[in-house]
């Protein structure tokens, strides 16, 4: 499949599920029954167990850990089948009625689990999955240097780094709000400011600029770039987002320069992709 095929086909699974996805209470409680119905399944319980710690955390104003790949095995029927053909003898009632409560089951599991992402950004406004272990890496390459946010949204980033103890401004132009959760629910101080706004404020202040996840076909990340590039110093870009994905414009990952060292491999040590897009961080120049 080229990569424009893949690019389509990740757009269409997400507006399905963006338009199938229950309400966030519904989801939860599902992922919760999901839990109980299928505890004598490791495999499977590990993933709820997953999604259900990240919301718990979040919701404690808590950054949560890095995920798994939130993906069925695909044996899982297999696994079912053979561990209530050992639990009850062939043409067993309630054996019968087991397995079809869990089967009927699994294609809306599936679907929930592969649509966490889109839980995330209904109920919290959060599009990359920012984790602890991700954040403490990063404030490990921020190193003390003054950072700038740029599109912090909720601030998620930003918050994370000032737990690890670096000093970062974080800057959204709010103006997603009425669209969706972003930046209605902020966990820190956020200042109003678009992102060539902030940079021209604070670009010659700061060591190392952030940007996560730009919005999908919008040129901002491109005159960004090319607005970082003129600055008086050199900075570091750290970009997460999906490379001619999900994420940001052809013309930024097209003129991009990007920085292979043992700083991105480091940046990206805890930042794994856990559904359909493969985000990941680059050092952009």
């Amino acid at each position: 499949m080229n990569p424009k095929q893949l690019k389509k086909l990740k757009k269409r699974a997400r507006q399905h599920q963006a338009s199938t996805t229950s309400q966030p209470t519904d989801y939860i409680a599902a992922m919760t029954a999901y839990q109980t119905l299928f505890a004598d399944y490791p495999t499977i319980k590990v993933l709820i167990n997953n999604v259900l710690q990240a919301d718990r955390l979040l919701k404690h104003g808590l950054l949560p850990q890095t995920l798994p790949h939130l993906l069925l095995p695909d044996d899982t029927q297999d696994v079912i089948f053979q561990r209530i053909n050992a639990q009850f003898p062939v043409g067993d009632p309630e054996g019968d009625r087991l397995w079809d409560q869990l089967s009927a089951a699994l294609p809306d599991l599936d679907e929930k689990l592969r649509s966490f992402r889109d839980y995330l950004e209904t109920e919290y406004g959060m599009w990359a999955y920012i984790s602890a272990p991700f954040v403490k890496d990063l404030a490990d390459f921020v190193d003390g240097r003054p950072a700038l946010e740029v599109m912090a949204g909720n601030g998620y980033v930003s918050k994370g780094l000032q737990d690890n103890g670096q000093t970062v401004i974080a800057t959204d132009s709010k103006d997603w709000t009425a669209e969706n959760e972003t930046g209605r629910h902020p966990v820190t101080d956020i200042e109003p400011l678009s992102a060539s706004e902030a940079v021209a404020k604070y670009g010659n202040q700061v060591a190392v600029i952030i940007m996560a996840w730009s919005p999908d076909g919008l040129t901002i990340d491109w005159d960004l770039l090319r607005q970082i590039r003129a600055l008086d110093h050199p900075v570091d870009f750290v970009v997460v987002g999906e490379r001619n994905g999900a994420t940001g414009s052809k013309l930024f990952w097209q003129n991009a320069e990007f920085v292979d060292s043992p700083a991105v491999k480091a940046l990206n040590a805890h930042y794994f992709q856990f559904d359909l897009i493969a985000d990941h961080v680059y050092l952009v120049k």
